[in-house]
Order: structure tokens, then sequence, then C-alpha cells
């Protein structure tokens, strides 16, 4: 059976929303992906309760098993930083509110379990989005791929989807494999069969 699990890519501008079904086998399946946005113009209240409002609608629409936020991460701009921590807070208050499950997820574990390459650029990332969910174009603005990489990313590296993962060959401790078919592409850009990490 496949697990719902909804992805966001905070921000206070744009703020990505993006929910995913994941089967045990890690098929992942586009639900619905969205945009939410505020104007710099408006009170900080005023775009918390804007996006607060769209995040509810998402959650209370889609209901998901699980819930995935980027982790906030130390930038040079302590603006930015402020307004994705603060968008952040809402959701996590929202998911809990509802009885959600949410993990933070970092921009490289995410960039890691899409395409295998924890330094992955945002096109390369929007590429395997398209790919693994079998749209036919990259999911935009960059934050719809975003939020949807965050929810598959969520299924794939926690086990949430059930079944049995996929692990590394050879891998100390069992790590998992970060998607279908990322150790063999590492294999190749390395010159083996297989790729060791």
């Amino acid at each position: 059976m496949a697990v719902r699990v909804l992805g966001i890519d905070p921000g206070l501008t744009r703020c990505g929303v993006g929910v995913v079904d994941v089967a045990p086998n890690r098929t992942a399946t586009l639900v619905d992906v969205t945009v939410l946005r505020s104007s710099p113009d408006l009170p900080l209240e005023q775009r918390l309760l804007l996006l607060s409002r769209g995040l509810e609608e998402m959650m209370d629409r889609h209901k998901p098993a699980f819930v995935a936020i980027e982790r906030v991460f130390a930038q040079h701009n302590v603006r930015t930083v402020m307004g994705t921590a603060q968008i952040s807070g809402v959701a996590l208050l929202l998911a809990a509110q509802r009885g959600l499950t949410v993990t933070l997820h970092t921009p490289s574990e995410v960039k890691a379990a899409i395409t295998g390459y924890g330094s992955a650029d945002k096109a390369q990332v929007g590429a395997m989005v398209a790919r693994v969910l079998g749209l036919s174009e990259v999911p935009k603005p960059a934050d719809a791929a975003d939020a949807l990489a965050l929810a598959i990313c969520h299924a794939w590296r926690t086990g949430a989807s059930g079944g049995t993962l996929p692990t590394a060959a050879g891998a100390v401790g069992g790590a998992l494999t970060p998607c279908p078919g990322c150790v063999a592409r590492r294999g190749a850009r390395r010159g083996g069969v297989g790729g060791a990490p």
C-alpha cells in the first residue's frame, strides 16, 4: 500500500508544497503540487497567516501520513533564514495539530536521495523529480520541484512506504541506496560497474 507524503520547501515569499504517493517498491506518483506566495509588501503576520491557510488546505485536502520539511540551514542572508524559519515553524505547528509525523531533511540529504549526489544543482534535482514521477517536464518554479523532492526523499530515506529498502552493496551499516539506479550511475561516472560509494 502506498504512503502519502507532503513535502514543504519553506519560504516566506514562495513556499513549495508537493504531495506524492510512494509504493513499497519506491515508485512515486504525483498527487498535487503548488507554490504558495505572499507579497513582501504585507506585514509579516499577514504573510504567515496567508501561507498557513494554504498549508492547512493542502494538509486537510490530501491527508498525508507524513510531512517532510527542508531543514533551515545557516546562510549569509539572515533575513532569508528568519523568513524560512518562521514559515517552517508554522508548518510544524499545523502538522502537530493534525497528529502528523514531521521529519526535517537537509538540502544535501534531499539531493543525494533524488540524484545520488549531495551537491547536485537545482536543474539536476528537477530533472530527476520529473523522471521519478514520470512527468513530461520539470515542475516549475524550482520551489515546486524541491517540495516534491522532499516528499520523495522522505519516503525513500525513512522506508515510510514499507517494503524492503535496497542497500548499497557492501555498505557498512546498510546505508540506503539514494534512488533506483543511482548506484549504477555512480559506478558509470567513476568508470566502474555497480559503483562503490
